[in-house]
């Protein structure tokens, strides 16, 4: 099948299967479509859907998410994961109002942050017209089983190939229904397990179909063995229900968002509330649960502690608060804190 059939039979199958109500879609703009391709990052379109309805009530164009606090940004973002996300599409915004154009060049957008090669394909192709090739995962799940390429897409030799190819089968006309075909291809057809061969406009010429082995494609990636992190996180709440909280660094794993006090051991917690002068009511060690994260596992306690004599102090520039309980939901706040902080949990 040439790049011309292989076009063809992609829009034709969009024209009459392909997804054209979503959210992003409706009202299409530069700031919409950056915003949704953001998300998208290794997040699945019905996880994403509410986010970006949230997001875009909240900040309707890329002028209010650039002048808003990145604490509103990461409240929003708060149970999507991967806050450098979030944080980038903050720092891009700011970038963006301040050069007073939505960038349309593929040099330009590199340069922003948290837009790689794909993302900026996407937003080319779809909100500009212009004929660029996208890589996201479900692309390369259908280009590795349509010319059957063995290798995890993660090595960069497979990677470089799966570029050229996706290069060549980029039309230049219906550039922006043919980048959403082939991403729809993948997320509605072309699934990881029990793929719909038999609605899949490319199954005839479908290396991996003819031999029956659809699912070895792509490879999966090397197993590893994740090494595990063991944490404490302090609650440490007062007379008036208030929960203190530390802000995170902007970096890292739960940059820029609100978490509990964290430390290596249950003593060293502790020896934490002493030296800060906090008389300890009551106290317990909750289950320790485990959050994964792509690198290593956390397996973290959470610590109870009740006080009537909380220390007022405001460290390291208001990174360490008290809050009321109530206030706790507007915050951003990573998904496992969050879920830690709920009324029941507190109680």
């Amino acid at each position: 099948m040439n790049p011309s059939k292989f076009q063809q039979n992609i829009l034709a199958w969009f024209d009459q299967y392909g997804r054209k109500d979503l959210p992003w879609q409706k009202d299409l703009s530069p700031y919409r479509v950056w915003l949704s391709e953001t998300m998208l990052q290794q997040t699945q379109v019905a996880t994403v859907i509410p986010y970006f309805n949230n997001f875009i009530e909240k900040f309707p164009d890329i002028i209010s998410l650039a002048n808003a606090p990145v604490d509103d940004v990461l409240h929003l973002w708060s149970g999507l994961g991967y806050y450098a996300r979030a944080r980038n599409l903050h720092k891009t915004a700011k970038t963006i109002t301040e050069q007073d154009r939505f960038p349309d060049t593929l040099n330009e957008l590199l340069e922003l942050p948290g837009i790689g090669q794909s993302t900026a394909g996407a937003i080319l192709s779809i909100a500009f017209n212009k004929s660029h090739p996208i890589l996201d995962g479900n692309v390369k799940r259908v280009l590795t089983r349509f010319k059957a390429i063995a290798g995890w897409p993660g090595n960069s030799a497979v990677n470089k190939e799966l570029w050229i190819i996706s290069t060549r089968l980029t039309p230049q006309a219906r550039v922006a229904d043919y980048t959403q075909a082939i991403m729809d291809l993948g997320a509605t057809l072309c699934t990881r397990s029990k793929p719909n061969c038999g609605a899949c406009p490319l199954h005839e010429d479908c290396l991996a179909r003819i031999a029956g082995n659809m699912t070895s494609f792509p490879t999966s990636k090397p197993p590893k063995t994740l090494p595990v992190k063991q944490l404490v996180f302090l609650l440490l709440t007062d007379i008036d229900n208030r929960i203190l909280l530390e802000k995170r660094p902007p970096v890292g794993i739960w940059g820029g968002l609100w978490s509990l006090p964290e430390f290596d051991t249950e003593e060293a917690a502790y020896e934490w509330c002493q030296t800060k002068n906090i008389a300890i009511t009551d106290q317990r060690a909750l289950e320790t649960r485990r959050h994964t994260f792509s690198h290593y596992h956390l397996d973290y306690t959470p610590l109870l502690i009740q006080t009537n004599s909380p220390s007022n102090f405001v460290m390291e520039a208001n990174l360490t608060v008290w809050y009321k309980a109530d206030q706790v939901n507007t915050l951003g706040l990573a998904a496992p804190i969050k879920q830690l902080l709920q009324p029941e949990k507190v109680s």
